[in-house]
């Protein structure tokens, strides 16, 4: 059991779910993968590590998103993917990473994948060295909660020729939507 001086560590894990709670819920989708919400500067001025994604590429081309990937025969279970893909995405070493928890799963539309997101810990940008791969990764993004939480708006996009009416969020120029959007909002409801 952690101390109460744990840097809100204790806290934050209360707000968020354990691995197993959220495992255990169901979702839709048909191929499991997961995502790392990179957490830094918590909690005086806590900010999140995004990607943007290659603009050629075949799936989610130039959309901002959470480092993560398909979950592999290989990987151990959905946390080891969130970790592994994150240090394959943007060179995060997985030791450099404190995991406090998890959110709801959330499925994608188009795709079917049912998206675990973990939460954890991690250092300021600064002071990591994260490097995008250049094969998926177009650049590395990093903001604070209140930037995201100020550029929040639903909003009605057209994708593949169909309205949605969804969350997003806009910052600097990126706009964020789809299920990154919808990870994103879970976890400025819950902190």
């Amino acid at each position: 059991m952690r101390s109460e001086d744990d840097g809100g560590v204790t806290e934050l894990a209360r707000l968020l779910m354990t691995p197993a709670e959220a495992a255990a819920m169901e979702t839709h989708g048909g191929t499991d993968a997961a995502v790392l919400l990179a957490l830094y500067g918590w909690p005086e001025e806590p900010g999140l590590i995004f990607t943007e994604r290659r603009a050629d590429l075949r799936r989610h081309a130039g959309e901002i998103s959470f480092p993560g990937g398909r979950q592999d025969e290989i990987d151990a279970d959905l946390t080891t993917t969130a970790l592994l893909e994150a240090q394959e995405e943007i060179a995060l070493a997985p030791t450099r990473v404190e995991l406090v928890g998890a959110l709801p799963p959330v499925s994608t539309f188009v795709t079917g994948y049912r998206v675990h997101p973990f939460v954890g810990l991690v250092a300021h940008p600064s002071e990591l060295d994260l490097r995008p791969n250049p094969a998926e990764v177009e650049t590395v993004l990093t903001y604070s909660l209140e930037l995201l939480r100020e550029n929040y708006e639903m909003r009605r996009l057209i994708r593949r020729g169909i309205p949605i009416h969804t969350p997003t969020y806009e910052v600097e120029g990126q706009l964020i939507w789809g299920a990154t959007a919808r990870i994103l909002g879970d976890l400025l409801d819950r902190v």
